[in-house]
């Protein structure tokens, strides 16, 4: 699976960053999307496990898989601040495992999820 404008460390701020349209990517309701690989040590760790309980707490929905190539794949959806929040962890040292990179890029929510499952 890949991703279209992905990001990697070195764009870390949603509010900071010039994201060309940004205004367009809110639903009605202001949220928006994250699309989000994670690289490193993700697998085995409970990482998925801990996602949920982190999505759980920003109230973000969406959708948390393991991919064949080790990585781990998360969609989320919510309001841009607890989007950055739930990046801001990822790439925290509270994370599970080891997490040596996260790819990223952010787009109109559309609003299919209802809750947020691991896969």
């Amino acid at each position: 699976m890949r991703f279209s404008g992905r990001r990697d460390d070195s764009s870390r701020d949603i509010p900071g960053r010039d994201i060309p349209g940004r205004d367009n990517l809110r639903r009605d309701n202001g949220d928006i999307r994250l699309s989000a690989r994670v690289f490193g040590v993700v697998q085995g760790v409970g990482f998925r496990f801990w996602t949920m309980g982190k999505a759980d707490e920003l109230a973000l929905k969406g959708v948390v898989r393991n991919l064949d190539d080790g990585s781990v794949s998360i969609v989320a959806e919510g309001p841009e601040q607890q989007i950055q929040k739930l990046l801001d962890w990822l790439r925290s040292e509270n994370a599970p495992g080891r997490v040596e990179r996260v790819e990223e890029s952010i787009s109109a929510a559309d609003g299919s999820f209802r809750d947020f499952r691991a896969r």
